[in-house]
């Protein structure tokens, strides 16, 4: 089955634009690397919550909003023989320092699929 690899990262509304722009470039590198598919998405129904939520997730600002984005990879091996190569690139490493993000307050990990249509 395949390896999931998902993030959640707060961004400032103003910086939204940026940040997309910055993602749509590492599109291409992504799947030269090989990864099989990628979602990079802003909310649209993402309210914070009493208890939880996704902006308290990252602690999010009032002037931000949590991002969420994943990747498909054929299984853990393949992530990590694609992240190590990523890591590997000075351009990758020049537009993942660009991203307008808080990488401090970023969540990620990876899930194995288990039910998968």
């Amino acid at each position: 089955m395949a390896y999931y690899e998902t993030f959640v990262a707060p961004v400032r509304v103003e910086k939204l634009d940026e940040y997309f722009a910055i993602s749509a470039q590492m599109v291409p590198i992504w799947k030269e690397l090989g990864v099989i598919s990628l979602l990079d998405a802003r909310p649209d129904n993402a309210p914070t919550g009493k208890l939880t939520s996704f902006p308290q997730s990252v602690m999010c600002d009032d002037d931000e909003v949590p991002v969420f984005g994943f990747m498909v990879f054929r299984d853990r091996a393949h992530r990590d023989e694609v992240m190590e190569k990523a890591m590997e690139r000075a351009d990758m490493n020049a537009l993942m320092m660009k991203a307008p993000l808080d990488g401090k307050r970023m969540i990620f990990g990876g899930f194995v699929a288990e039910i998968e249509t």
